[in-house]
């Protein structure tokens, strides 16, 4: 009786996920005129559109890093191909999405629980990558900021004329950490939780994937940017991190969310409008929306797989 109401349970999750994808996917496409998709798309160089396809794979394989790093870090093993698929599938959901403890954490739990992983080793993983995915962030748009420091539209109400003090809040921060990973050994006591430091080694190799994570987001929007903007890469860099910045910190209004709002704010003076959205809108379909159709198959697939297993094995008790 208990396995057939794990078993239920187990299906119904994985058909909310399903159900989730496809709204997220539906509502993607409500936002905009069909027609509007393929002409924004049909402007964009193909080799530009190839070349964000290419650096999305590069991405999404980067990302499986952040559980790899995870299970060293809590000196535990799996298989390399299982933490693969698992981590795939929850960054597809969770970049898509969002609410990355309803959708990217659940389905970690829902894999790695599975495959006989425990329940306190998974949030540790879970914490971990959450942890390395803003250690990268701060790393990179620290030294950015600090050496390139941009501008802040008045329009983010920030305390701030530059993103410079911003940047050395965010070395300190890392340097902070990199210093505990050398000196503090003993596990420290956080709001009733233990939270040990990782190893220097491990410390780094979190900024490592982290930083070349936001690295190659960035890369994969300037791709399909218009050809005619005069930023550089490593301006448009600091332009891409200082929107996820202000998407965290910041309460900007407008139809198209913070994130879009302050490219907008900042390239609008170079590009038109219907230009950028344009390329911002082959952006999510790159990175986020294709991304995801593959993780709604592979998740699919595994559900029938595990349902299918499962019955096999109570059929035969």
């Amino acid at each position: 009786m208990l396995k057939k109401l794990q078993l239920n349970f187990s299906t119904l999750f994985g058909l909310s996920l399903l159900v989730l994808s496809l709204w997220a996917i539906a509502n993607e496409l409500h936002e905009y005129n069909y027609r509007d998709i393929l002409n924004s798309l049909a402007a964009i160089p193909k080799s530009r559109l190839s070349w964000a396809i290419w650096l999305t794979v590069l991405g999404y394989l980067v990302m499986i890093g952040y559980d790899i790093l995870g299970f060293s870090y809590i000196n535990r093993s799996l298989n390399w191909n299982k933490i693969a698929l698992t981590s795939f599938i929850s960054s597809a959901f969770s970049n898509t999405i969002g609410f990355a403890l309803l959708t990217g954490s659940a389905i970690r739990y829902r894999f790695y629980a599975s495959w006989g992983v425990p329940a306190v080793a998974i949030a540790q993983v879970i914490a971990f990558a959450n942890f390395t995915f803003w250690l990268g962030m701060f790393a990179v748009a620290g030294c950015l900021f600090l050496i390139n420091p941009l501008k802040i539209p008045t329009q983010l109400h920030l305390p701030f004329a530059t993103v410079r003090p911003i940047g050395v809040i965010f070395l300190l921060l890392v340097a902070s950490y990199l210093l505990g990973s050398i000196f503090i050994k003993q596990p420290l006591i956080i709001r009733g939780q233990e939270f040990r430091f990782p190893s220097f080694k491990i410390s780094l190799i979190q900024i490592a994937i982290s930083g070349l994570d936001w690295i190659l987001a960035a890369a994969i929007l300037y791709a399909v940017l218009p050809t005619n903007i005069s930023f550089s890469y490593l301006d448009f860099l600091g332009i891409y991190l200082l929107a996820m910045f202000a998407g965290v910190v910041s309460n900007v209004p407008g139809g198209l969310g913070v994130f879009e709002t302050i490219i907008l704010l900042i390239l609008s003076s170079q590009v038109s409008a219907a230009a950028i959205l344009g390329s911002m809108l082959a952006y999510r379909g790159v990175y986020y929306f294709l991304p995801l159709l593959v993780a709604s198959g592979l998740l699919g697939i595994y559900e029938i797989r595990f349902r299918t297993r499962n019955l096999k094995n109570i059929n035969k008790l």
